[in-house]
């Protein structure tokens, strides 16, 4: 028996519960570091155009200079960082040795001296403008390899502040709290990441939302998952994306058959129903003594895929069931219409009318008993509003459907988010065919 708790949204949260998903969820980082060539020395200069360099650190430094344009070894040529760094007096002798240091631990592979000079040259105010941004990405670059991550951060943020705009530069502040296991500060920024891009009109990284599912739904972050599910859904629908947006809410969040079976009718609208769990719950959700016709069409559907088995007692048992009650309840919907209708019926009366038609596919009637329903006192707003949407979209009117989908609030909430996403995606769609 799986424990259930409650978050401080009041939405109710299963635990644990490690449902297959059909998304391949992004193992490694975002992006990796790049190369980057040394600097220009392009610096600032005093008031007569000409660098500052101290005599001491002219003279330490030339003969470095010369060894260094020979090509020598670069690890004799470390030896000589200390006298250097030693002599360094004014910000143009710190630029001018940081570039030195650079290059030594280019040329001997060595990230923490590429570090440190390229570190030298940003301290000494002397990067050209031109080259500031990249320069202060590339120490931020190297400061996440050393796992320096608050560094690399702040580094990350300079650039950014720098005018340097590379879609590596948000994925891996995310990475870098990612590292330090806070989840919640990576997803934030990667969500922040997502906003930016897509109100500029530019692209949205795939990889990214992959990226921050991926850290969502392994670490059981509920919330966060769904967030995410919903992103991808908006920027690269397809039905396995579907799938899994509807599988983050049956793996992490618990509910009645009721709310299951609006769930599942969504994944049937969106031809997400992908295995025989998927069938099986749709069936006894809805319930063939309940809803005949709609458990019946599902059966088929199943079959025919070859996701149910036809001798499964399930499969079978719904099946005689739903035979045998669509006849008896397709003489009775017109009167049980009638009576919600009359004078003392209740919300309950019109919403079971209109789960009625809408278990027919009469949407059309469906429509008027939801919005009957919705008239009377005691009316379960949430579930009506979500039934009458549904109607709505199978009728096409998808700007209604997701007016009322958009309105359900409490613990169907998460659920109607999906359908409006899919209304809105209908809409443009059809918009798109015209």
């Amino acid at each position: 028996m799986q424990s259930f708790v409650r978050n401080p949204n009041a939405r109710r949260m299963r635990i644990g519960s490690h449902f297959a998903l059909a998304l391949a969820l992004v193992a490694g980082g975002v992006v990796g570091a790049t190369a980057l060539e040394a600097p220009a020395a392009a610096q600032k200069k005093k008031d007569n155009g000409k660098p500052n360099y101290t005599k001491g650190f002219i003279e330490a430094y030339q003969p470095l200079a010369k060894r260094i344009e020979a090509q020598e070894d670069p690890a004799a040529l470390k030896a000589e960082i200390p006298t250097i760094t030693a002599a360094v007096e004014s910000e143009d002798d710190k630029f001018v040795a940081g570039q030195a240091i650079y290059t030594i631990g280019t040329r001997a592979k060595d990230t923490a001296l590429q570090r440190q000079g390229l570190d030298m040259m940003l301290e000494s105010g002397k990067v050209g403008a031109e080259n500031l941004g990249l320069s202060l990405f590339a120490s931020g670059q190297l400061a996440y390899n050393a796992e320096d991550y608050a560094k690399a951060r702040e580094r990350f943020e300079e650039a950014a502040a720098a005018g340097y705009d590379d879609p590596a530069l948000q994925g891996l502040m995310a990475e870098s709290y990612f590292a330090e296991e806070n989840y919640d500060a990576g997803l934030a920024t990667l969500k922040q990441a997502i906003s930016t891009r897509h109100e500029a009109g530019q692209t949205v990284e795939e990889d990214w939302i992959k990226r921050g599912f991926a850290i969502a739904y392994n670490n059981q972050l509920a919330e966060h998952a769904a967030d995410f599910a919903e992103i991808y859904l908006r920027h690269y629908p397809s039905a396995n994306v579907w799938g899994d947006a509807i599988a983050v809410q049956r793996s992490f969040f618990e509910y009645d058959d009721q709310e299951l079976l609006d769930l599942m009718r969504l994944s049937d609208r969106t031809g997400s129903l992908r295995s025989e769990r998927d069938y099986v719950d749709y069936i006894s959700a809805a319930d063939a003594r309940r809803l005949p016709a709609e458990v019946g069409r599902v059966v088929e559907a199943g079959l025919a895929a070859n996701m149910l088995n036809p001798g499964d007692v399930l499969v079978t048992e719904a099946k005689a069931t739903a035979q045998a009650q669509a006849g008896p309840a397709r003489a009775d919907v017109a009167q049980l219409a009638q009576d919600a209708r009359g004078s003392g019926a209740t919300a309950l009366d019109a919403a079971a009318a209109g789960d009625m038609y809408l278990n027919f596919g009469d949407t059309a009637e469906a429509i008027e008993m939801y919005e009957l329903a919705l008239t009377r006192p005691g009316v379960d707003r949430g579930r009506v509003l979500i039934r009458l949407g549904i109607a709505q979209a199978d009728q096409g009117q998808y700007a209604e459907a997701k007016a009322n989908f958009d309105k359900v609030e409490g613990e169907r909430a998460m659920i109607a988010d999906l359908w409006s996403i899919y209304a809105e995606q209908q809409m443009s769609a059809g918009a798109t065919a015209q």
